[in-house]
This record gives structure tokens, C-alpha cells and sequence, in this order.
């Protein structure tokens, strides 16, 4: 099906386009009511990930109210190992806890490399259902965590500040480290191109704590696998989003990938220089400006704009919105983007 509005790939593929195309990363969720509504009638977060027609229909509602220029399907990274046999559960106010974890070879024995059409089919049914809705207006992104990532959570079993499990096993039992990691990664290939197959037009892969590592760890666990995941998918464009990363920005450059994900953390000039000039750069506004004035809003997102330049540049925040912002705050954030880029790129 022709899209409508396909500036996120032609920016993503580095073609010239009339304005910078924006999304939110957790755009689908929190800040909006019209989400509260549908969560609340439900047990909880999983049922919703689980129900692909209501799935679709929160992944819509930000197309719809916040005018943005993606969908990005709404599920969770925390499906991949859940898939693989180490399931989770989603504690209201605390996050992800996994009952059993993976800290030796007897757990690992218990895991399986997911088949995603067996395990993983209610995501690709919400993809379908999203697409037919959407009907072209705007491209549908699917997404996973990066391995370094999903193993994180499998060892420690929930969020934490410093994943000192996880980091641990890269010390003391690096063998199973990379075990591990190899299931993952052959689990992810297969379940992101599965979401290709059943419609997604971009594919992101999210490493949320890739900023915990050393980079000689980072080039060792987590690097390696990433790379495997872009050569694999040559379908679709691929964004690599890791958070805190600085150090691999001239890594990321040799990625088989169009768009590298900034944080708010990350200099825009000298993430450019590093990426090089064949890559599009994501982000990165820090999450926190659109606590402030509606003027603050639109006078930091034009120099946001202005640094990154007209061409190769997604606009997005440096990390997902958060739960507590006012939409109203998103919507002029979103608008700044588009009146003020539509006259840079003139």
C-alpha cells in the first residue's frame, strides 16, 4: 500500500524531503486519556500488549490527537524473553519483575529461541490490524530490544540502577554471557523480520542500557549481536537507538542501519561528525523541556532543529515522554517541528 506520508523512510533513507519528519518515542501510552481509558478497562499492561485489535487502537490514538508522523506498535521489549520461556510481570509503579531468572546453565537449558508466528503471533496480528487502519497515513514502526539489553533484564530479573547481575556475568561467566545472547539474537532476527513481514515499514532496536557498559564491553556483548540484527534485515529501514552510548557513535557509523538514535545527552555536532555523513540521526530533545512554557517549547525545538540541520534529521525526544507531560505541551513540540523545519527546508 502507497503511504500518504512517507517523510520518516524518505529521511530515514537520506532523501530530501519538504520538512523533518517527527515522532515521540512512548508517544502510544500515559499522557494520554484516551489511553487511561482503554487501560483501565483491562486486568492490566500485559492484556493490553496481548490484545492485538486494542493493541492497534493505542497505537493509533497518537497519530490521531498528537498529528505525529509515525505509529510505532504498541507492545513491550520484554515480550522477547517471555516468548523464550522467562516470563515477566508488570508491577503497577515498580516495572518488569521476572519471577525466574537466568544466572546458570540449568536456567538457560529452560529457554528456547522463540518461533515468533508460535509465540510472539499477538504482536504481528496488532501490526496487521494497525496497518489495515491506518490505511497509509502514516508508516507503522516496529521495534525490539537489543540483546545486551533483554539479557539485562533476564539475569537481574527488574529494572535497577546498576544491572550489577547482568554486568557480573560478562566478568565471571562470560561463556554463558554470550550463550545467551546468541538465543536472543536469533529469537529478535527472526521476530523482527516477522513484524516486516506482516507490515512494518521501519524497524528500531532499542538498548536502553547499553550505557551501563564499559565500551570494551559494549564492543564485546552487545555490539557484535546488533550488527548481526541490521545485516539480517534488509527489507525496511533500521533505527539503532542506545541510550548512553556516546562511546559507539563511530561504531555505529559501520552499522548495516539508515538512523542512529541520540539521547538528550549526546552533542549534536559531534554526533554527526562521529555517525558521518551517510547515516540520519534521530532525537534528541531532552523528555523535561515540555515541563516548561509553550514559548520555552518552541524556542529550544527550532534550535534543536537548526543544529541538526534540514536533511538526515528524525525529530524525536532523547528518550520516551514521560507519563506525567502535558499533551498540549507534545502537540506544540510536535507543530514547532513541522512549521519551523517546513521553512528551513525551503
Amino acid at each position: 500500500m502507497q503511504l500518504k506520508n512517507d517523510l520518516l523512510i524518505r529521511a530515514a533513507k537520506g532523501e530530501v524531503v519538504e520538512r523533518t519528519p517527527v515522532w515521540l518515542m512512548r508517544q502510544a501510552g500515559r499522557i494520554l486519556p484516551e489511553y487511561r481509558a482503554v487501560r483501565n478497562s483491562l486486568s492490566g499492561f500485559k492484556e493490553l500488549v496481548e490484545t492485538p485489535e486494542l493493541a492497534a487502537e493505542v497505537t493509533i490514538q497518537p497519530v490521531d490527537i498528537l498529528d505525529v508522523d509515525a505509529a510505532i506498535i504498541f507492545s513491550d521489549i520484554l515480550v522477547v524473553p517471555e516468548a523464550m520461556g522467562c516470563t515477566y510481570e508488570m508491577v503497577e509503579k515498580r516495572g518488569p519483575l521476572f519471577p525466574k531468572t537466568v544466572r546458570n546453565e540449568e536456567d538457560l537449558k529452560q529457554l528456547r529461541v522463540a518461533d515468533p508466528h508460535e509465540h510472539l503471533n499477538y504482536v504481528l496480528e496488532a501490526i496487521k490490524v494497525t496497518k489495515r487502519a491506518l490505511n497509509g497515513r502514516v508508516p507503522l514502526i516496529g521495534f525490539a530490544g537489543a540483546p545486551w539489553t533483554i539479557l539485562a533484564y533476564m539475569v537481574e530479573g527488574s529494572g535497577s540502577k546498576t544491572f550489577s547481575q547482568a554486568r557480573g556475568m560478562l566478568y565471571t561467566n562470560p561463556t554463558l554471557a554470550h550463550q545467551l545472547l546468541r538465543m536472543i539474537t536469533d529469537t529478535t532476527t527472526a521476530y523482527l523480520k516477522a513484524q516486516v513481514e506482516a507490515g512494518a515499514n521501519l524497524i528500531q532496536i532499542f538498548d536502553s542500557w547499553a550505557g551501563i557498559l564499559s565500551p570494551a564491553h559494549y564492543r564485546e556483548f552487545a555490539l557484535p549481536y546488533i550488527s548481526e540484527i541490521c545485516d539480517a534485515i534488509n527489507e525496511v529501514p533500521v533505527t539503532v537507538f542506545a541510550k548512553g552510548a556516546f562511546f559507539a557513535l563511530e561504531d555505529f557509523s559501520k552499522l548495516n542501519c539508515e538512523t542512529i538514535g541520540l539521547d538528550w545527552n549526546m552533542d549534536i555536532a559531534k554526533s554527526r561528525k562521529d555517525v558521518g555523513p551517510n547515516k540520519t540521526l534521530q532525537g534528541n530533545m531532552d523528555p523535561c523541556l515540555l515541563y516548561s512554557s509553550f514559548e520555552t517549547i518552541e524556542r529550544e525545538t527550532k534550535n534543536m532543529l537548526k543544529e541538526f540541520g534540514p536533511y538526515r534529521h528524525i525529530a524525536n525526544l532523547g528518550h520516551g515522554v514521560y507519563p506525567d507531560t502535558d499533551p498540549e505541551k507534545v502537540k506544540c513540540f510536535v507543530q514547532t517541528v513541522k512549521e519551523y523545519s517546513h521553512t528551513m527546508n525551503k
